[in-house]
């Protein structure tokens, strides 16, 4: 999970300032150690961490902070807001001309994801209703271009390619294919290397100087740590960049590069990869980024996840059915796979405040092996089961966990949880009532069931 062992060790350095009360210079100076030896172990550039720890405690030493009732939360504050304005404060969107089309080159070394994040970019833009074109520039690594076909094909964009010639020529025709054929974002897949070398920055800066893009996209695999900020660097001095993409950030758990980057290069991070998948790219916000390294959550990125899977009609059916108590297995069946289309369970739990500490590895595993058993039980029933449970007598329910793979015990299981959620359900209908349980429950139902949360229900 990104950020993990930063995360933690932060957490741990905070949890000592909690336990003090009322804090003294001393006090603040010894988490600022603690912090800054988090920040190098995490791999952040050895000047940017110092310049940080240094500009914390000139805020957190004040008189305003050491003699408020909650000294400990003031320090976690200025924490916050240090490591928001250290990855750029705000959002960094990409450069969209007034001219058709938008050219965006993507660049970086061999290996780096650049050829899969043109892709995943170019899916991002087809989601907000533009017609971007992906274009295969990479003429040396071996099947670069068959590889960006079937990355294209993936997410139904068009790549144009003219084989093994000149980058240059490929790049001008296609910017003159897009203006002829109506692609309003042309995404240049240019080629990397193994290292930075003359020949390659050479190649980059005559397509840069006959296609003058307006955004140079500089791709870094995140878990390369510092070195990735000096490739960012070197690529910068050279090329001159306007941003980055940092892939792989999922598995990074230091965070290094992407607290370095921006201090070190002036460039902000644009857009970081958070999975295999295709659709697992997200525009970075300094903000979110800090709240979730803090372990405080990220509740907006979690909204954004949920309204890009969400199927209007599909939930006012939904809610149409609940208001009339109709609720039944199929439409359970819905909300699992909804869920599932947000991502890996334990990512989506990381971004719930306080639930980081509650989640671990094995459970948040057992959470996904017990939605895909769930699964497996309902889609074995038979449509008429689905719509009304209460016909799954003794020999049907042997039925369907032979299907499924599972025990009849399983499958009870599942009914006893519908119930449950039945009688939740009908709560809603009494607005005052329901308002009353959640109170005593400490907040949403589903919350308090996920797994390694407390309860037995594997579902929001």
């Amino acid at each position: 999970m990104a950020f993990e062992g930063l995360s933690d060790k932060l957490a741990a350095a905070f949890k000592k300032l909690r336990s003090k009360g009322k804090l003294t210079e001393a006090d603040v100076k010894e988490a600022m150690r603690e912090v800054r030896l988090a920040l190098l172990e995490a791999d952040v550039n050895y000047k940017v961490a110092k310049d940080f720890i240094a500009c914390v405690t000139e805020k957190a030493i004040g008189s305003q902070v050491l003699e408020s009732l909650t000294p400990a939360q003031h320090v976690i504050k200025i924490v916050n807001e240090e490591l928001t304005a250290l990855m750029g404060s705000e959002q960094a969107r990409i450069n969209i001309s007034s001219k058709i089309p938008t050219i965006i080159m993507m660049c970086g070394l061999q290996g780096s994801g650049k050829t899969t994040h043109s892709g995943k970019l170019a899916l991002h833009f087809k989601k907000q209703g533009k017609r971007p074109l992906l274009v295969a520039c990479d003429i040396y690594r071996p099947a670069a271009i068959e590889q960006l076909k079937v990355v294209g094909g993936k997410v139904d964009v068009p790549v144009f390619e003219m084989g093994r010639t000149d980058p240059v020529e490929i790049a001008r025709k296609a910017v003159a294919y897009a203006k002829d054929y109506g692609r309003d974002i042309v995404i240049l897949d240019t080629a990397g290397r193994l290292h930075i070398d003359e020949e390659l920055m050479a190649e980059l800066q005559r397509v840069k100087a006959e296609v003058k893009p307006d955004e140079i996209l500089l791709v870094l695999d995140a878990m390369t740590g510092q070195d990735a900020v000096n490739v960012a660097k070197s690529f910068d001095d050279t090329l001159g960049i306007d941003g980055t993409i940092l892939t792989k950030l999922d598995g990074d758990t230091r965070g290094g590069a992407a607290l370095s980057i921006r201090a070190v290069t002036g460039k902000p991070i644009k857009f970081v990869g958070m999975g295999e998948k295709l659709e697992d790219l997200e525009p970075f916000f300094p903000d979110r980024m800090a709240s979730r390294i803090l372990g405080m959550g990220d509740v907006l990125t979690l909204i954004d996840k949920a309204q890009e899977q969400f199927d209007e009609k599909q939930a006012a059916k939904t809610a149409q059915r609940l208001k009339e108590n109709k609720f039944d297995l199929n439409d359970l069946l819905d909300q699992m796979h909804q869920l599932k289309k947000m991502g890996p369970l334990q990512q989506v739990m990381s971004m719930l405040p306080g639930q980081k500490v509650q989640i671990k590895d094995e459970d948040a595993e057992k959470g996904e092996a017990e939605l895909r058993k769930m699964e497996a039980i309902i889609t074995s029933m038979t449509a008429k089961e689905r719509e009304k449970p209460s016909l799954i007598n003794p020999s049907r329910k042997r039925r369907i966990a032979a299907g499924s793979g599972t025990k009849v015990e399983d499958v009870n299981r599942v009914l006893r949880q519908y119930e449950q959620m039945q009688k939740m359900l009908k709560q809603f209908s009494n607005p005052g009532k329901m308002s009353k349980k959640l109170r005593r429950m400490g907040g949403m139902p589903g919350i308090g069931g996920m797994p390694g949360a407390g309860g037995g229900f594997p579902f929001m």
